[in-house]
This record gives C-alpha cells, structure tokens and sequence, in this order.
C-alpha cells in the first residue's frame, strides 16, 4: 500500500501544471563560451597523468570536465584542476548500473519491459544495459544517496546526471542495423516503465492494467505517467544537490519532443541548472545543419544554460567540426562538451585551438 501511495502522489504532483519554484544556485558560467568534455577515470587515480591531461586540455582551451569516479577520485582531481582553472563535474550513471555489486542484490528494483523481462536479466541491445526502475521506492532512495555521497565533495562545477531515463524505444536510424532492427513500431522488448509498481498505480488512477490496453505503447496517459516518474526523481535529486549548495546538470537526449519519443525523457520539465543535449547527428543520419536545428529547439523549450553535446567521430572533418561549434554558438548554446577530447586529431585540435583565440577576444 505505501508503494501505491507513493506512485499517486508522484502523479498527480508531475500532472501539475505549474512547477514548483526551486531556488538554483548561482548559473554555472557568465559570458563564456565554454569548450568541455566528457573523459573516463582511467583506473586508479594518477596525479602525473592527470596533470598531462589537464594541461592538454588547457591547451585546447577546455575549461570543464566531465568525469565518473569515486568521491576519493574527486577530492584527488580538483585540487589539480583548480591550478589550472579547469572546472570538475562529478559524471553519474543514475538509472542504468551496470555491475552495480549493491543493486545486484536487489532484482525487484530493476526495471520491467512490456514482455514481463526484468532489466537485470535480459540486457536490451547491449549487456551494460541494467536499469533500474524509477518507480521502486528503494531504487530511488539508492540513487538518491549516491547523489547525497557527491554533494559531499567541495568544489564540484556540477553533479552531472546520465542515463537518466528509460532504455532507448526507438534507436537512432544509423545504430538499428548495428542490432539487425527496423524499429518501425515501439517493440515490446525495448519498451520499459511496466514495473508492477507503475502498473499497480496506474489502475488506481484509470481503473486499467496498461497491459490490458490492446495498445498500451499508444496511449499518452502510460506515456505521460512514465514519464512523471523520471521527472519527479530528477527533481528530486536537484533538490538534494541544492540543499547541499551544488548545481546539478544533465547528459540528454537531443531535444525535449525527440526524447520523449525516443526514451521516455522528459527533460524541459526538469529543474536543472544546465543539460548537455548529445546531437551526436550521424545516430540519426543527419547532416551537421540538424545540430543547430535540435539546439535551437531546446534552447526554446528551456530556461536553464545549454550546452551542446558533440561527437567526435561524426565530426572528423575539420570544416564540419568548425561548423558545429559556431551553429550550437549562433542558435544559443553556452558552449560545448565532446565526446571525447581525449583522441582528437591534429585537424580537430587546430579547430579547437583557432575558435579558442577567436572567442576569447569577444
């Protein structure tokens, strides 16, 4: 019962129209186009080749980072980053967990596809996918504490969300053959959210099992109620980042309209300081003109900074990279992170190091 309970408040607080003023800490930059990154810890944390990396990206005019580690990882890494001004964002996996050695332990908390198979089981496209449900009461209080473990750590730019959302519904065009898929409809296997829980809430509300629609994939209020249930969580992590005195941001899908669609993603009703939107355009065959087109839709959708996500490999040549960058500046983004810095080649870093001179002067 007190899981039921919980579901309908979460409902009907989400169907609200009006959001709740949160109060937000102070915007994450002012005036700057910033140039960022997202990279891996690397194993065991190693000053000497921290330093090298850092100053790498310093020399490309890289003034943030966005890197998963440990909270020790962190308090070794911001002082060393801090010398060179470069700004730390604490990078977190939220709802998928891969290997998660305590979640492991808890095969209730994991989300349920519309065929009846449990995430922790049956791995959607790929075996690192292990998501756990966002309507599982203890689920949300594991990630709510790992959130509370990195707003312990002084001198984060931001607690960084990803994966915070449900597995991919659709696939980008370019990654369905990748799986020998033609996702022209929303395929039960891929289609998440029907944890006993959600289910068990919604029939209160509605008087209806979702698996007893004869399309329960077409209808707006499972859709909408679904996506209620990611919205409340983010929201709810926002607020512990704040209490703390740390701003919270998001790696999302490319813009709010697409990520609903594609993953149950609601993120303009977040009350985030920031997003990430990854317009990685060659998921989806398009051309670098889509990058610019999708920013400018969530720079619309949104009062929070955006920064667009890039994707190295789609951006090899030179011309395009430089394109990209000046697009997401035109259509309003603050800056940029890519995916990743870490292997640029010499034509890409030439671009990073030419914009770098150009914006400085402005």
């Amino acid at each position: 019962m007190k899981y039921l309970t919980l579901i309908l408040t979460v409902f009907f607080v989400m169907s609200c129209k009006e959001k709740q003023e949160v109060p937000k800490p102070t915007e994450m930059v002012k005036d700057k186009f910033i140039f960022a990154t997202w990279t891996n810890p690397g194993g065991v944390f190693n000053k000497e080749k921290w330093e090298t990396k850092l100053a790498s990206y310093d020399t490309l005019g890289i003034s943030e980072v966005l890197v998963g580690g440990s909270p020790d990882f962190y308090r070794q890494l911001i002082p060393i980053a801090e010398k060179r001004n470069i700004k730390i964002h604490a990078w977190m996996w939220t709802l998928n967990r891969p290997n998660d050695t305590t979640a492991n332990k808890h095969p209730e908390w994991y989300a349920v596809n519309r065929k009846g198979k449990n995430s922790l089981d049956y791995r959607a496209y790929v075996d690192y996918y292990q998501w756990l449900s966002p309507f599982h009461p203890e689920a949300r209080d594991y990630i709510k504490n790992n959130v509370k473990e990195l707003a312990k750590i002084k001198g984060l730019a931001s607690i960084h969300l990803d994966y915070v959302r449900y597995v991919d519904v659709i696939l980008g065009a370019d990654l369905q053959p990748k799986y020998g898929l033609v996702q022209n409809t929303e395929m039960p296997e891929y289609d998440y959210g029907y944890h006993p829980i959600a289910r068990e809430g919604f029939k209160a509300i509605f008087g209806k099992d979702p698996l007893d629609l004869a399309h329960p994939e077409l209808s707006t209020e499972w859709r909408q109620y679904r996506l209620n249930a990611i919205t409340s969580l983010v929201n709810e992590l926002v607020d512990i980042a704040h209490k703390h005195e740390q701003k919270m941001s998001a790696a999302v899908f490319p813009f709010p309209e697409m990520s609903r669609q594609m993953v149950r993603q609601a993120w303009n009703d977040w009350n985030l300081d920031s997003a990430f939107p990854m317009v990685y355009n060659n998921f989806y065959r398009e051309n670098v003109n889509w990058i610019g087109f999708a920013i400018e839709q969530g720079v619309k959708d949104v009062e929070f900074p955006i920064y667009a996500g890039l994707y190295s490999p789609a951006l090899t040549n030179p011309k395009d990279l430089e394109k990209a960058i000046r697009l997401v500046k035109e259509k309003g983004a603050k800056g940029f992170s890519f995916f990743t810095a870490d292997n640029l080649s010499d034509e890409q870093k030439s671009v990073f190091i030419k914009l770098k001179e150009e914006f400085k002067n402005e």
